[in-house]
């Protein structure tokens, strides 16, 4: 996924305006509203370089998960004082149960299939403690990807520049990004490439996956920045068989 561009990940969304101080203050009121496990434990699956984890870990005994060793790296020597795990958000185990798990920026979509999904939120929801809640932000669904646009991202710093472009497709309800990047510091100059396949979910997709899971579940269609969050609650009772 980002292995190549992980030391270049947070400079990158920087040069686009990610603001993650203010969706941390959204997420923040989202669970203040839909929380009702009394706990401050919080998961943060597919944690990528650990910016989010940062600012949370003001508030949350916060832990982070991600399957890219190289985006682990960054997230640790960015935030020595939190707990990563390398794991795969479809089937981890962590062992313990959180009062809320998180999948934020579009992350969910790595999944790919339909069946994984509901495996991911299977997964996420066993982590959650009663009255645990459930934020995952979603990427595209099939009727708001547009293949076949082209895309680029600059970075304009005074020892680093990048260009980063793609042409969009789908394939088998999948888009794929095959970014191409090229770099300029002052060691020289380097192109290199990389592929993101993610997968293309409805809206009835994800509620399905979430109820399936045991969890009540709204959608808020703005969310952090626009993409929407699906929000789920575990039960603070489990139903009689």
């Amino acid at each position: 996924m980002f292995s190549k561009s992980a030391r270049f990940y947070d400079a990158i969304y920087a040069a686009i305006g990610k603001n993650y101080a203010a969706e941390v203050r959204k997420l923040r009121a989202l669970i203040r509203q839909h929380k009702r496990s009394p706990g401050k434990a919080l998961l943060e699956v597919a944690c990528g370089t650990g910016c989010h984890a940062a600012r949370l870990h003001r508030y949350y005994q916060v832990e982070g998960l991600d399957l890219d060793p190289k985006m682990l790296a960054v997230a640790r020597e960015k935030c020595p004082g939190i707990s990563f795990h390398q794991a795969d958000m479809v089937d981890f185990d962590l062992g313990r149960q959180f009062d809320v798990v998180t999948c934020l920026f579009s992350s969910i979509g790595y999944v790919k299939t339909r069946v994984r999904l509901q495996q991911a939120i299977q997964a996420m929801s066993r982590h959650l403690v009663p009255g645990g809640v459930l934020l995952i932000e979603p990427w595209f669904a099939p009727d708001t990807f547009y293949p076949g646009r082209a895309h680029g991202l600059f970075v304009d710093q005074p020892d680093l520049k990048i260009a980063r472009m793609n042409i969009s497709r789908v394939e088998d309800g999948v888009s794929i990004l095959d970014f191409h990047y090229l770099m300029a510091t002052p060691r020289g100059i380097r192109h290199f490439t990389e592929r993101h396949e993610l997968g293309l979910f409805t809206h009835e997709e994800y509620l399905e996956a979430f109820r399936a899971s045991g969890l009540e579940v709204v959608h808020d269609p703005e969310g952090l920045d626009g993409r929407g969050l699906y929000i789920g609650k575990k039960p603070l009772t489990t139903p009689q068989e």
